[in-house]
């Protein structure tokens, strides 16, 4: 842990508080891992640095990355328009209200937003009429546009999103992303009290939130990541691709809640872009969070990229940004 001491100091201290019930922290550079460790425990079961946990919104990179793949093959373009996989949608809106690949992946589609285990399935929330917004006009996180993704790359590419996630991840080195809960996942503490049905969660393979991974998954996709910004070719992605999945898409347009222009981020293809965070030292960094407390994040000047496992949703007291500069700044 040498260097990073602070940013462990970090998790074991909001565990031993009671913030977080478990902390997988891990961190990585274009070599490899160069710090893991876990801490506490969920109902009696002690945390290890290779448990798997659900990702939640981390599982849209993943999906994100596996659409800019398909496009790379020429299956797809930004500018795909989701009737070319489901005709009828959007009939109700106005002729020149057109969503597109670009738009469901960041948060600027206006696609009224079901919960994230809807009774009847992602694929008729999708198709249900209205919106929220004109697409392009406003960013208001959502989920549901991720449904839309896997509809372009089944019809475009004949693929299923989940079945190239794993094959990819298969050439990192990892144990491999999973949608099955099978896999052991750590129980998330508040969801029932949070109203979220894990069991449906897991049925409905939802492409936004539905994974299940490990520290040790995600920190090789962080190297692969940053080594793929250096210039490596032929990784997940090309470089060109990357920089492409980093160009903000949500510019001066409105952010409405949960994300207010305060929070500092723009949205680029899939990719948390937190290029205006107040909060952070380092301000080059792409990446997600998870509605249980799950971080991943990529910080490409400094050569960092990492990993945070947690399994609570609300989390008072809990900064994440403190915790991204005490690895930014290790010494």
């Amino acid at each position: 842990m040498t260097g990073y001491g602070a940013a462990f100091d970090w998790a074991r201290g909001h565990v031993e508080a009671g913030r977080l019930p478990t902390a997988v922290l891990g961190v990585a550079t274009a070599e490899g891992i160069v710090a893991l460790d876990a801490f506490g425990a969920t109902d009696g079961r002690p945390a290890q640095v290779d448990d798997p946990f659900w990702l939640f919104s981390i599982t849209k990179v993943l999906t994100g990355l596996t659409a800019a793949r398909a496009i790379e093959r020429g299956f797809l373009t930004t500018e795909t328009p989701l009737t070319d996989a489901i005709p009828g949608f959007g009939a109700t809106r106005p002729a020149d209200d057109v969503v597109r690949l670009r738009h469901l992946v960041s948060h600027t589609a206006g696609i009224p937003e079901p919960p994230l285990d809807p009774a009847g399935g992602l694929g008729d929330a999708l198709r249900t009429p209205g919106r929220d917004f004109a697409a392009g006009t406003a960013s208001r996180y959502s989920t549901v546009a991720f449904e839309g993704v896997v509809e372009l790359l089944r019809h475009t590419a004949g693929w299923e999103w989940d079945a190239d996630i794993s094959a990819w991840s298969a050439g990192l080195g990892g144990a491999g992303f999973t949608l099955d809960p099978a896999a052991g996942p750590h129980t998330v503490v508040d969801a029932e009290g949070c109203g979220i049905d894990m069991a449906r969660l897991a049925r409905v393979r939802n492409a936004g939130a539905g994974m299940i991974g490990t520290a040790g998954d995600l920190l090789a996709l962080g190297s692969a990541l940053l080594r793929i910004g250096q210039g490596e070719r032929d990784g997940v992605v090309q470089p060109e691709t990357l920089a492409m999945m980093r160009r903000p898409l949500t510019g001066d347009i409105p952010r409405l809640d949960p994300y207010p222009v305060s929070a500092g981020q723009d949205w680029g293809f899939t990719f948390n872009l937190r290029t205006r965070a107040p909060g952070l030292i380092d301000q080059d960094v792409y990446g997600h969070a998870g509605w249980a407390g799950t971080e991943f994040w990529v910080h490409p000047t400094a050569g960092v990229a990492y990993v945070l496992l947690t399994n609570q949703g609300v989390r008072t007291g809990v900064d994440a940004d403190r915790l991204d500069n005490a690895v930014v700044a290790a010494r």
